[in-house]
């Protein structure tokens, strides 16, 4: 991956990080690619084999992403999110 690249997926993340509401006393997450609050423990207990489809959906037309990237931004926001809320 270029520095270019990675620069401009790292900065993807960021924006989801700082566009998810964290809820911790109802132990709620609300993703920004979705308009529902979801509660931490599945989030905390499983890892996705793949990005989830509202993800995909919201990072490939809001910015454009390949799959490829998809996966590198999904991890990094997973592995971000589960240490907020742990």
């Amino acid at each position: 991956m270029e520095d270019n690249q990675k620069i401009y997926l790292d900065k993807v993340v960021e924006f989801l990080v700082r566009d998810t509401k964290i809820d911790y006393d109802e132990e709620s997450i609300l993703f920004p690619f979705s308009s529902i609050y979801f509660s931490f423990a599945p989030f905390l207990y499983y890892t996705l084999s793949s990005p989830p489809e509202l993800l995909v959906y919201y990072v490939k037309n809001v910015y454009g992403l390949t799959d490829q990237e998809i996966e590198y931004v999904w991890k990094e926001y997973e592995n971000i999110i589960k240490d907020k809320i742990k």
